[in-house]
Parts: structure tokens; C-alpha cells; sequence
């Protein structure tokens, strides 16, 4: 079955960076859009960054664009998100997740499989 597990999560001051792995399992990683997602307590689970198979098609929220690059690695099974310039409402716990498709997703339904997630605190 497929497992995706996060990794990469901590606490940073605000102005700093983090970088999230995600390493994918149980199929064949490169067939297969991936994103990350956040969810802040008492809010909804929204999407940061979205990747197609080949990583030559990416999508960034708003909020987000400019400090936060999405990459994968085909060859380790692995995405990232590389957090720059982090402010304290980046704070949340993120997802990565996988679609059944090789194009990009823009919502949660999209997505099919999902990790466990890891927490991202940023301090003011």
C-alpha cells in the first residue's frame, strides 16, 4: 500500500528556513502528482504547493509564492518543500499527499493518499 512520511518539521524563528522531505512508498513514485498541504488549528486543510510527475509543472498558493519552492526527486521517491523567509502564520501542521494522476491537484479531493503530517512552528 502506499505510505507517505513527512519529516523535516521544528520550530524556527520567524525569517527562517525549514525543508520538508516527504518519502513515498508502494508504488511508482514518478507516475504520480504529489502536494503539500497545511491545516492551522480550527482551520480548514489548504493547499501550499503542487507538483506534477516530472516536476516540470508546479502551482504555489498565494501566500506562499516567492518563499516556498516545491521539488521532487524521482530517483529517492521523495518531495520536497523548501521554507524560506517563514513568518508566524506559516505555522500548521503539513501534509504531503499523492494523487492518482500525473498532473496537478488544487484541492484536497484530488489527493488520494495522504502522510501523517509534522508540525511547523514559527515564532515571532
Amino acid at each position: 500500500q502506499v505510505q507517505l512520511v513527512e519529516s523535516g518539521g521544528g520550530l524556527v524563528q520567524a525569517g527562517g528556513s525549514l525543508r520538508l522531505s516527504c518519502a513515498a512508498s508502494g508504488r511508482t513514485f514518478r507516475n504520480y502528482a504529489m502536494g503539500w498541504f497545511r491545516q492551522a488549528p480550527g482551520k480548514e486543510r489548504d493547499l501550499v504547493a503542487a507538483i506534477n510527475w516530472s516536476g516540470g509543472n508546479t502551482y504555489y498558493a498565494h501566500s506562499v509564492k516567492g518563499r516556498f519552492t516545491i521539488s521532487r526527486d524521482n530517483a529517492k521517491n521523495t518531495v520536497y518543500l523548501q521554507m524560506n523567509t517563514l513568518k508566524p502564520e506559516d505555522t500548521a501542521v503539513y501534509y504531503c499527499a499523492q494523487r492518482d494522476e500525473s498532473v496537478l491537484g488544487l484541492t484536497k479531493a484530488e489527493y488520494s493518499y495522504w502522510g501523517q503530517g509534522t508540525q511547523v512552528t514559527v515564532s515571532s
